[in-house]
């Protein structure tokens, strides 16, 4: 972590560096921190630390810049030509409003919304577990206590979500990096600093390199802007395996019950400790399959469209697709450090194999019927179907001109409802279950053991 001792501590995170003339600004930022109540991770504090963060620099000794009028002529003219190559590649329309080149510090402001997102459901468990270390009738007597406690708590992931965002930043070149859309919507983004460190010893001429990582910023936004139950399909993926995580309340208890005010970090350490356990049911296994399958669907689809746009006409296309492939597979620091906070890997572990049913989708269907498959979660390949792409990719019973006939249908409001006509069995039940993440991988638990065990 970056900054010392403020990698394990946020009150040296936040006055490490102050002189005695600091002293009474910093005890009325710790007052500040102790009376949060506005959630389960002081958001506040997430982004003062990220900011830090990003203002220190990354290991390579790399500084955050502003972005030049020069850059952003460049990204512009790139995410351009990616969108004109990329007519080619897909049926999906550009899905980019509008185009901007970020420094760090912007990236981690117009991102951290998202992680809000991503993070709060976690986080509100460890809060309520907080609560109740303590015998149910010592709470009631411990009321201002588990105040500060909570506050603490919402301190410290505040701390430790900002040190990762505040890393993460040093190490992305666009705003869906990680397979999510963290930006805003419509808003196509690169980082021309992150680009340049990136291809600085690849080999590559610099403007290949920019032109093939705006061709995956495009396909993503294109997939994002034209898939509109995709956005809340990943999230509610997300939300799934963290309302299955187990927090290990037998360390939180050890951790409050030791807890030194004078020194903060133990409870901290226990943070890093890995309190939160998944467990080992099928329920849970079927979530992070679940998760698994979808971020691998989504980055094989922009692997192999971007192949189909680059291939033919960038020499380099081969060699900056493995090493994106081995750059997602591996991940880097700050991705480590949200598996270790919150138990998620957020990395496509099938990128290859999903790439592999996408590209043959194409060859076998054309790209509007590979395309097509985006129409709803439940058309989609599921674990199974990466395990035999083959049989995926010619099922018999696909009827693509009844499938279109369908949806013409359906979009000028005539014929049958498409959902009840492709699952008679569904008839009865919720209708506001049928977009979730528990409808979207049919094999359930099963598959789970082979997208853990298999290399993106």
């Amino acid at each position: 972590m970056p900054g010392g001792g403020g990698g394990d501590n946020p009150f040296a995170a936040l006055f490490g560096s102050m002189g005695s003339n600091d002293l009474g600004a910093a005890f009325q930022q710790l007052g500040q921190m102790l009376s949060f109540d506005g959630g389960p991770v002081n958001w506040d504090m997430a982004k003062q630390i990220a900011r830090q963060t990003v203002s220190q620099g990354t290991s390579d000794g790399t500084k955050d810049q502003s972005v030049g009028a020069a850059e952003r002529a460049a990204v512009e003219e790139a995410v351009r030509l990616a969108d004109l190559w990329l007519d080619d590649a897909t049926s999906l329309p550009s899905g980019a409003g509008s185009v901007v080149a970020w420094s760090r510090a912007e990236w981690v402001e117009a991102t951290l919304p998202v992680w809000k997102d991503l993070v709060d459901p976690v986080a509100e468990r460890v809060g309520t577990a907080m609560g109740q270390v303590l015998p149910e009738e010592m709470q009631a007597m411990a009321g201002p206590l588990l105040g500060v406690m909570r506050s603490m708590g919402g301190a410290m992931f505040g701390t430790q979500i900002g040190q990762a965002v505040g890393q993460l930043a040093g190490e992305v070149v666009g705003s869906t990096d990680i397979g999510l859309p963290l930006g805003p919507a419509g808003k196509a983004a690169l980082l021309p600093l992150n680009i340049e460190v990136f291809g600085k010893d690849l080999g590559v001429p610099k403007d290949e390199v920019r032109l093939y990582l705006a061709l995956r910023e495009a396909a993503h936004q294109r997939l994002f802007a034209h898939v509109p139950w995709l956005r809340s399909h990943l999230f509610g993926a997300v939300e799934g395996y963290a309302r299955g995580i187990k927090v290990d309340t037998s360390k939180l208890e050890d951790a409050v019950g030791n807890l030194d005010p004078s020194n903060p970090e133990q409870l901290q350490e226990a943070l890093q400790s890995g309190m939160f356990q998944p467990q080992d049911t099928p329920e849970q296994k079927a979530a992070l399959a679940r998760l698994e399958t979808a971020l691998a669907l989504v980055e094989g689809w922009v692997d192999a469209v971007v192949h189909a746009a680059a291939k033919p006409r960038l020499g380099s296309a081969d060699a900056l697709r493995e090493t994106l492939r081995r750059r997602r597979a591996s991940g880097g620091p700050a991705e480590q450090t949200f598996a270790t906070l919150i138990g998620l890997e957020l990395r496509p572990r099938r990128l290859r194999d999903a790439a592999r049913l996408w590209a043959s989708l194409a060859d076998a269907r054309g790209v509007d019927g590979r395309d097509g498959l985006w129409a709803h979660p439940d058309m989609l390949p599921t674990a199974r179907d990466l395990d035999d792409p083959d049989g995926f990719v010619h099922r018999e019973q696909l009827d693509f001109s009844e499938l279109d006939k369908m949806l013409g249908e359906a979009a000028s409001g005539k014929g049958p409802d498409l959902e009840k006509k492709d699952r008679p069995e569904d008839t009865d039940a919720d209708p506001g279950k049928k977009d979730g993440p528990e409808d979207s991988d049919g094999s359930g638990g099963s598959g789970d053991d082979e997208d853990r065990g298999s290399g993106a």
